[in-house]
Parts: C-alpha cells; sequence; structure tokens
C-alpha cells in the first residue's frame, strides 16, 4: 500500500539539501503538512437555507451540507479553509471510479465520504463539505439540472461558510448553526455535474470562493444536451428523474415538466438554455480555474472546456490545464501521483497562501501518447495561428486535398443517418455515398492543432430539414489511449494505493489504474455537428428551401493534438452522425459549395504546399467505434 504525504519536503530530502542548523529564521512553509487526528475530526451536517421553495411544499428549502473538519484547529481557536463538493449524486448514481455513496450512522450523522479529499486534506488543515443540491439525497427542493437551484444550492454554502446565510442542525427545525471555524475561503471541486456546479457558482462572483477546479465539466448545458442546432436525443428531465432517486420523496413532476418544456426538441437555443450557459457570465469570476479534461471525452464534449478557457483568458482569469487522451476521465484515475500533488499545491497556494510557486508553472500540460506528458507555457500552445483550410477537387468524386489556396466545384452527398464518423474516416481515398474527405500531403514536419476549430459550410440541401457534421482527421498509425473501451482509457486492477487517513467507516486507500491502449490507423482528433436551418440563428431554426444554398459556421471540440511528421490532416463532411445527433425528418442530398467552405484550425506548424494524391493514400483503415453519449455521471 502506497502513503502519500508530504512530497515537497521529501523531494528536498532527495535532493540532498541540508538546511544549516544554525539558521535564526524559520524557513518558509512550502506544504501543508499531515498533523491532525483524521480519526477524531468533527463530522457533521448542516442545513442550509435557501430561501425559495423549489418543490412546492410550503416551506423553503434547506440543502444538506456534511462536514468534516479537524477538531485541533477548532479548539486553538484557529480558523481553517473548505474544500467542497457539491452534487446530485450521492445517493443516487455515486461517485469516483469506484461507485462511492455517503453513508450515515444510526443517529444521522456522516461517517462515510465518497473519494479521497476528506482523508488527504483534513489531516492538512482543510475542512471538507460535501454539498447534497435541492432535491437530492438528504436535501429538500428539487433539482433544476443547472438551473439557479443547483447553482444557489452550491452557492448558498459559500453564503454560510462567510456568516451570510443561514443554517440549521437538522432538515427541518433545528437550531442555528454557525460556521464560527471558517476562514471563509473555499476551494470547490468535482468531476462532471460537480464541476459543473463548480463553474457554475464560479459564474456568480461570490466573494468567498478562491478557487475551483472543474473536472470533465460543463460551461453550457445547451452543449451537452444540443450542437449548434442539432440535438444529441435526450433532455435534462431525464437527468433530473435520475438524480433525485433516493431522496426525501418531495414531488418534483412540476419541475420536471419545466425541464422537459423548455428544452425544445428543435435544438434552438432558447431561455432554459440561456439560464445555464455559466460562459456567458465568465466576466463574474473570481476564483481561479484548474481544469481537467479528457480530448476524448464524449460525454462532456471537449467544447465545454475549450470556451469555458476562451472566455476566463479574455478576464484575465488566473487559470491551468490538463488536458488527457482518456474519454470522462478523473486525473486521480490516469496519473494519480501527479495529480494529487499538484492538487495540493493547488490548493495550499489559493485557499492557505502559502507560496509554492504553482501560479509560475507551465500553464498547460497535455497528454501526447498514453502516459507521456508535455507541459505548454499556454493553452492554445505558444505560437498558434489560426490557420485557413480549404477543400480542393481531387479526381475522384468527393476526395480531394486540403490546404491554405483557393478552391472551387462542388462536391455532393447522401445523408444516412445508419453511418457515422467511423464509417465517413474509412478508406479516404474512396468516393463514399455519405461523406466527402479533403487531406494534406504527408507532413514533413509535425502540425499541433491546440484550441478549438469552426468550419463554415455552404451547403444546397435537396429537403427542407438538413444536418451538418465535420470532423478532423490524423491519418497515420498511433497507439492511443481506448477511450471508447469500458475504462475510457483506464484499466482498474485489484491492488490500492493509499491517500491519507482513513477509519473503519472511510477508507483512503483506491484500486490502482492503469492506461487501456489501443493501436489504430487513424485519430479523430476533433468534432463538431449543426443543423443547417439554424444557419442564421441558434435561438430560431428557419424552414430550408430545397435546391437553395445556405451558408453556416460551427463549432469543432477543442483539442490539443501533434499531427507527427508522416502523417496526414484531413477534413471529413458527412450529414447525420449515427451515435451523436438525431436524424432530420426527411434526409437529404447535401451539394457542399467548396470555394465557399473552409475551416479554420489553430495550428502550430504549417500544413505542406505540394498537393496530396489519391496514388499516395492509405488503404482501410481500423479504428476505435465511436463512443455512445452517456448520462452525466
Amino acid at each position: 500500500m502506497r502513503v502519500l504525504t508530504g512530497l515537497c519536503a521529501a523531494a528536498v530530502l532527495a535532493a540532498g539539501v541540508v538546511v544549516p542548523a544554525a539558521a535564526t529564521a524559520a524557513p518558509a512553509r512550502t506544504a501543508s503538512e499531515p498533523q491532525y487526528d483524521y480519526a477524531g475530526a468533527i463530522r457533521e451536517t448542516v442545513w442550509v437555507d435557501l430561501g425559495r421553495d423549489g418543490d412546492g411544499d410550503g416551506v423553503p428549502d434547506r440543502v444538506a451540507a456534511d462536514i468534516v473538519r479537524p477538531k485541533e484547529p477548532a479548539e486553538a481557536g484557529k480558523k481553517i479553509p473548505v474544500i467542497m463538493d457539491a452534487s446530485p449524486y450521492y445517493s443516487s448514481v455515486g461517485r469516483g471510479n469506484e461507485t462511492q455513496f455517503k453513508t450515515y450512522d444510526a443517529q444521522g450523522r456522516p461517517v462515510g465520504f465518497p473519494l479521497f479529499y476528506d482523508n488527504y486534506f483534513v489531516p492538512r488543515g482543510y475542512a471538507t463539505v460535501l454539498v447534497d443540491l435541492a432535491g437530492t439525497n438528504r436535501s429538500t427542493g428539487c433539482v433544476d439540472v443547472g438551473g439557479n437551484s443547483d447553482v444557489q444550492s452550491a452557492k448558498k454554502v459559500v453564503d454560510w461558510l462567510n456568516g451570510r446565510a443561514t443554517g440549521y442542525t437538522a432538515k427541518t427545525g433545528g437550531t442555528k448553526m454557525s460556521a464560527d471555524w471558517s476562514d471563509g475561503g473555499v476551494g470547490m471541486i468535482g468531476k462532471s455535474y460537480d464541476g459543473t456546479i463548480a463553474n457554475g457558482v464560479a459564474s456568480t462572483g461570490v466573494e468567498g470562493l478562491k478557487t475551483i477546479v472543474p473536472i470533465s465539466a460543463i460551461s453550457s448545458w445547451y452543449d451537452y444536451y444540443r450542437s449548434d442546432g442539432a440535438s444529441f436525443g435526450f433532455n435534462p428531465d431525464g437527468l433530473a428523474q435520475t438524480v433525485e432517486r433516493r431522496n426525501g420523496g418531495q414531488d418534483c413532476s412540476a419541475q420536471n415538466r419545466k425541464l422537459a418544456e423548455g428544452a425544445t426538441e428543435n435544438g434552438d437555443y432558447g431561455p432554459l438554455w440561456a439560464e445555464r450557459d455559466y460562459v456567458a457570465n465568465a466576466k463574474n469570476v473570481r476564483a481561479s480555474v484548474f481544469i481537467s479534461h479528457g480530448v476524448n471525452d464524449l460525454n462532456v464534449m471537449p467544447i465545454n472546456y475549450g470556451q469555458w478557457w476562451d472566455a476566463l483568458a479574455a478576464k484575465g482569469v488566473q487559470r491551468k490545464i490538463w488536458l488527457a487522451q482518456t474519454g470522462h476521465v478523473d486525473p486521480f484515475d490516469y496519473r494519480r501521483t501527479e495529480w494529487v500533488d499538484t492538487l495540493h499545491r493547488w490548493f495550499d497556494h489559493y485557499l492557505m497562501g502559502i507560496d509554492n510557486g504553482i501560479e509560475k508553472e507551465p500553464m498547460a500540460t497535455v497528454e501526447r501518447q498514453p502516459d507521456q506528458w508535455a507541459n505548454e507555457a499556454t493553452y492554445p500552445a505558444p505560437g498558434t495561428q489560426a490557420t485557413v483550410l480549404r477543400p480542393q477537387p481531387g479526381r475522384t468524386p468527393g476526395v480531394g486535398t486540403l490546404g491554405t489556396a483557393g478552391s472551387r466545384g462542388t462536391a455532393s452527398f447522401t445523408d444516412n443517418p445508419q453511418a457515422g464518423e467511423n464509417e465517413w474516416a474509412a478508406n479516404p481515398s474512396a468516393t463514399s455515398a455519405n461523406r466527402v474527405l479533403y487531406s494534406t500531403a504527408a507532413l514533413t514536419s509535425p502540425v499541433q492543432v491546440s484550441g478549438t476549430s469552426s468550419i463554415t459550410v455552404t451547403a444546397t440541401p435537396s429537403t427542407s430539414t438538413a444536418r451538418l457534421s465535420a470532423m478532423l482527421v490524423d491519418y497515420g498509425p498511433a497507439t492511443i489511449r481506448n477511450f471508447s473501451g469500458p475504462g475510457e482509457g483506464i484499466v482498474t486492477g485489484t491492488d490500492r494505493t493509499c491517500w491519507g487517513s482513513s477509519t473503519d467507516g472511510d477508507s483512503a486507500c483506491y484500486k490502482v489504474t492503469s492506461a487501456d491502449t489501443k493501436k489504430v490507423d487513424y485519430t479523430i482528433i476533433s468534432r463538431g455537428w449543426a443543423d443547417l436551418a439554424n444557419y442564421q440563428s441558434l435561438s430560431r431554426e428557419a424552414k430550408l428551401t430545397p435546391g437553395k444554398a445556405y451558408t453556416m459556421t460551427f463549432r469543432l471540440a477543442s483539442t490539443d493534438h501533434v499531427v507527427p511528421a508522416g502523417h496526414r490532416l484531413a477534413l471529413v463532411i458527412g450529414g447525420t452522425d449515427n451515435g451523436f445527433v438525431t436524424a432530420p425528418a426527411n434526409p437529404p442530398k447535401l451539394t457542399i459549395d467548396l470555394a465557399k467552405t473552409s475551416a479554420r484550425v489553430p495550428l502550430v506548424g504549417a500544413v505542406p504546399a505540394r498537393p496530396w494524391t489519391e496514388a499516395t493514400s492509405a488503404g482501410p483503415l481500423a479504428h476505435v467505434p465511436a463512443a455512445a453519449h452517456f448520462d452525466l455521471r
């Protein structure tokens, strides 16, 4: 069993540094050290008044926040900071790779806290607070899937920790309870829905929230359920019903109907989505932000981290990012030792004020190959330039070259809703009835795609309904994480490593994981989807006239990927991407005007000038299958 303790101190000893015995001043503290008794920590619950009645029972809602904090600072009158994870999942689907739930003793006092945050950080002088969103577990009210109730569920706890909200010792009635032990500083963390709530709370600008660590998190709920007018085929009321299981039995049917009615099937961006768009409120963010996301996350699409990052950058927010080749995976499960160390130093700096230099370290850490990482000074990478790539026709219909020169001609394909990205990417030198494909020549030097791409397509549909899909593909052999496998890029073993202190009811030990890899001949590095009917506006679709050309610009997923020398970078355009977006009522034949179609790609390096020829293209290629779009976990 591995037990992680003071990494910075251990590094000093390993380096052979000797501190003079006669030093007159104590050395500056570089890390919080385990010094408090975890087994004897205070474990308690506060119910914080939300000031709203989301379940319509005539009583203001209260959210339950389970707390574990060291008793020694409280006894000494010392105030401490808080690490908070606000979640709807503590009694419904569980947390972490091992599906942990909260547990309580016979008197209802918290015993088991999911994940390692309490085990590791409480002995180091932090409190850990796990919040049940309204409508889940022991909180009253109703979930509204990223809306005001969800965000206020966590924000009000931040307010309570700063003396601005009222807390009670019980779900109903009870006596008032203060957080006189809190120094007011809060760091929010969480994966998926939990990290999404951290984004939402940060976007309110609440005082006291010092930092957030959103892992595989949503920044705009529209982009979880829709993509530029296209629908992924499921809606927020289904998720609400999932997370409301095992709550207190409150009737949330009215709230769920609002979710169903607000999420219109046509994919338009309306008031429901605007309320859940945190990117629009990035200007309010005061907290520092440490993002982690999988560039192959097909659950919470990478566009979510990309647009959030860009909005934060525009406002000068202090930030850091880790990008992995995984799907929807926590960094604790793909790079455990380095993640715990980095997270420890991040919280120490922003919550305890320890001058450890983490804010001066490289901004971005990117997985280039499984378990091979590279640091970048910035993200997007230094030297990135937006490069316009244009498709040019070749001798084979629907297949041609991709470069920076102007284009001409047209190309056509028929939308087949039963086909998708893997069928489109296979046999890149051959005509396909269902897509068009344009590729650079073999690269003479690596090209890095770093940031968020977009594509402008001018298309003429043969019917009044049409979907568009596009993707960037790296053609060439590679070993990648098997992000579409059952572990989305990891394999879980049986041995365990320990990260902090344990009790009988709360273990600090977790199963080890390793990379699940796969050899492929091409890698899809970015995807995007759209409904052509939203060519003018995401807020209102227009009826398409068959035979008329329409121009639409839509986004491709954010990424950071190096296309090696000898590989080719390709642009593929199709209709309905099976397994991702829903099909139009009448799938059309689409004719693409190549002179008015282009991709805007953030590149470090340049594509070669010499044309690609079909004679040098690859034959049939193997690839991992497309991952399904999952419920948010």
